[in-house]
C-alpha cells in the first residue's frame, strides 16, 4: 500500500506539474491527397498539409498539445501519437476502432493531450489501413527550458524519416492483399525524408542532401515509418553515438550501424570529423525470414561545407539477413540509469503473461477463393487469438458506456497448446497453425505491474516481429533465441539499466521480456508493426481499470467521431 500511495503521489505531482507550467501547442491537419512523381511516374498519395513526410511537431515536456485534423480525403483516417503516454486522455491516442471510430471524409476531430515526463524523438501517423506509408511526421519533444539534454549539446537536429515506396494506392495494395488471402505486394523503394535516391529509376534528382560543418556534431533523429521493413542505416566513414531510443535515454554507444524496426526511433550523435568532401547515409532491409522482399537501398548525401566532391564514399552495408548485426545492436543498448526521465525497473509483478506471437492460417470463407497456403488464407495471432477490430463501436467507448457486445475479457495469460514454439518442423502442422478470429482483451487493476514473456513462433515464416505497446513505455529485461527457458533465462534480466522502449524487436525464431506498470484508464493496443500483420491479426488490446481520483478515464470528448 505505501508503495502505491507513493507511486500514485508521484505521477500526480508530475502530471500536475506538467499541465501548470507548459505551454499550448496548436496545429492544423489538413488531410488530403496530393499528385507526386517518384520512380517515373505520377502518382496520388494521401498526406497532411500538402507535404511527404508531414509537418513536424516541436513541443517540449509539460506542454499540451492541441491539433485540429480535417479530413479532406476520400479515406477514413485517425492520427496516433506513437509513444505519447497520453496521460488521462486515451481518447487522444488513435488507433480507429480502439480508442476511437474514423474520422470520415469530409470531417474534423481535435486531439488534444499533454506531454507528460516524456522527451526525446517520437512521431506521429495515420492509424488507418497503409495509409501511415505516407500519413506520418516527426514529433520533437525537448527537455523543459532551462534544463539540457544528458549529452553536449549539437550544432543542429537534423530529422531523418526512413519511409517506404509503392507505385500504386497503398490502400488498393493492402485490400488486394486481403481479399485474395496473400501478402500484399512488395514496396517498389526505400526512402530518406520522402526521396528515394539515386540508386532508383529517375530519382537523380530525388536525394536527400544535408550540409555539415568540419568539426561539428549533429544530432540525428531517426525514425523508421517503414510499413514493413526492419532496416539497416550507415553513413560512410562516420561512427554514430546512440544517445536515445523511443525517446528514452541511453548509455552513449558508439556503432558505425544502427538497426531500426518499423515504429522505432533512435537518435544519434555524429561528428563531422573526416576529410572534407561528401559521405552516402544509406538504409537497407533486414529481413530476417525468408520470404519475398524489396531488396533495395534507399541513399542520401551528407557534404561537407565547401565540398568540391561529385563522387560521395558509399559505405559498406550488412547483408539482408545478418541476423548477428542486427541482434549485437539491440542487446548493446542499455538505458541510461539516474538521467533525466529514467524509471526504476518496478520489481514486485502482479501478471504474468507468456504470449506468442507468429503468421497463422485462416479457412477461407464460402464461395472465396484464397490463394495462401492449402487455398486459405494468411492470418497472425497473438496466443492463437486471431484479433479482429469491431466495426461498430470502438472498444473504449464500449468500455466508458459499459456497453456488451463489443469485445470480451477472456484474452488468455498463455497459449491453450503448450509446443516446441521455434523448431521449423511445425511451419505447416495443421493441427496448431490455424487460429481463430476474436475480439478479447486483457484486463488489468489501475497501477499493476505486468511481465510479458514474448515468444516468437515457426509458424509459415520464422521472423523478427515488432511489437509496438500503446500508452506505456516498457523495460526490455532480455532477449534471446529458441525457446524461453523459464528457470534459466530470468538469471539474464537487467534490472539496473534495461533499455527502455515502447516498441521491441522479438529475435527470429526467438523472445523478448518486457515490463511496464499499467498507470493509465483505457484501452491500449499492443500489435506488430509491420502493416502486413496487423490487419491479419496479430494484436490484442490491454483494458485498463480505473483507479482512484483522479485516475479515471474521463468522459469522451464532445467531437468524438461516431461509428
Amino acid at each position: 500500500m505505501a508503495r502505491f500511495a507513493f507511486v500514485l503521489a508521484c505521477a500526480l505531482a508530475l502530471l500536475a506539474s506538467s499541465v501548470a507550467s507548459g505551454a499550448i501547442v496548436e496545429h492544423s491537419f489538413n488531410v488530403n491527397n496530393l499528385t507526386v512523381t517518384r520512380l517515373c511516374k505520377e502518382q496520388s498519395i494521401t498526406v497532411v498539409n500538402g507535404s511527404y513526410p508531414g509537418p513536424a511537431i516541436r513541443a517540449r515536456d509539460g506542454d499540451t498539445l492541441v491539433v485540429h485534423v480535417f479530413n479532406q480525403s476520400p479515406y477514413n483516417i485517425t492520427i496516433h501519437w506513437h509513444g505519447i503516454f497520453q496521460l488521462l486522455s486515451a481518447w487522444a491516442d488513435g488507433p480507429v476502432y480502439v480508442t476511437q471510430c474514423p474520422i470520415l471524409p469530409g470531417h474534423k476531430y481535435t486531439y488534444r493531450f499533454n506531454i507528460t515526463g516524456q522527451e526525446g524523438t517520437l512521431w506521429w501517423h495515420a492509424h488507418v489501413s497503409w495509409l501511415r506509408a505516407t500519413v506520418h511526421g516527426a514529433l520533437i519533444i525537448n527537455p523543459k527550458a532551462g534544463l539540457s539534454f544528458p549529452f553536449p549539446k549539437p550544432y543542429k537536429e537534423i530529422p531523418i524519416i526512413l519511409g517506404e515506396w509503392w507505385n500504386g494506392n497503398v490502400v488498393d495494395i493492402e485490400n488486394e492483399g486481403i481479399a485474395t488471402g496473400i501478402a500484399p505486394n512488395i514496396s517498389d523503394a526505400y526512402s530518406i525524408n520522402g526521396l528515394p535516391g539515386d540508386l532508383y529509376d529517375c530519382s537523380q534528382n530525388q536525394t536527400y542532401q544535408v550540409q555539415v560543418v568540419k568539426g561539428k556534431t549533429y544530432l540525428l533523429r531517426i525514425i523508421n515509418a517503414a510499413l514493413n521493413n526492419q532496416l539497416f542505416y550507415k553513413i560512410a566513414n562516420h561512427n554514430m553515438t546512440v544517445v536515445a531510443i523511443d525517446a528514452a535515454y541511453t548509455t552513449p554507444y558508439v556503432t558505425d550501424v544502427v538497426v531500426i524496426a518499423p515504429g522505432q526511433t533512435t537518435d544519434v550523435l555524429i561528428t563531422a570529423n573526416q576529410q572534407t568532401g561528401s559521405y552516402y547515409m544509406a538504409a537497407t532491409p533486414y529481413m530476417s525470414a525468408n520470404i519475398n522482399f524489396d531488396n533495395t537501398t534507399t541513399r542520401g548525401i551528407i557534404s561537407y561545407e565547401n565540398s568540391s566532391s561529385s563522387s560521395p564514399i558509399m559505405p559498406a552495408l550488412p547483408n539482408p539477413g545478418d541476423t548477428p548485426t542486427a541482434h549485437k545492436f539491440n542487446t548493446n543498448i542499455t538505458g541510461l540509469a539516474g538521467g533525466p526521465q529514467w524509471v526504476p525497473v518496478p520489481t514486485n509483478v502482479d501478471e504474468h503473461m507468456f504470449v506468442t506471437v507468429g503468421v497463422n492460417l485462416e479457412l477461407c470463407p464460402v464461395n472465396a477463393t484464397c490463394q495462401g497456403p492449402f487455398n486459405n488464407r494468411l492470418s497472425a495471432s497473438m496466443n492463437n487469438e486471431s484479433f479482429q477490430l469491431p466495426t461498430n463501436l470502438s472498444m473504449m467507448q464500449a468500455q466508458f458506456y459499459n456497453v456488451s457486445g463489443i469485445y470480451t475479457t477472456d484474452f488468455p495469460d498463455q497459449p491453450a497448446v503448450e509446443f516446441d514454439y521455434t523448431d521449423s518442423n511445425i511451419s505447416l502442422d495443421l493441427s496448431l497453425v490455424y487460429a481463430p478470429k476474436s475480439t478479447k482483451v486483457k484486463t488489468l487493476k489501475f497501477n499493476s505491474t505486468v511481465e510479458i514473456v514474448l515468444q516468437n513462433t515457426a509458424f509459415l515464416a520464422i521472423e523478427n516481429h515488432p511489437i509496438h505497446l500503446h500508452g506505456f513505455n516498457f523495460h526490455v529485461l532480455a532477449q534471446g533465441f529458441g525457446n524461453y527457458d523459464p528457470i534459466n533465462d530470468p538469471q539474464k534480466f537487467n534490472l539496473v539499466n534495461p533499455q527502455i522502449r515502447n516498441t521491441i524487436g522479438v529475435p527470429v525464431g526467438g523472445w523478448a521480456v518486457i515490463r511496464f506498470t499499467a498507470n493509465n484508464p483505457g484501452m491500449w493496443f499492443m500489435h506488430c508493426h509491420l502493416d502486413v500483420h496487423l490487419p491479419w491479426g496479430l494484436a490484442m488490446v490491454f483494458e485498463v481499470e480505473n483507479g482512484p481520483t483522479p485516475w479515471v478515464l474521463p468522459p469522451p470528448p464532445a467531437d468524438l467521431p461516431q461509428c
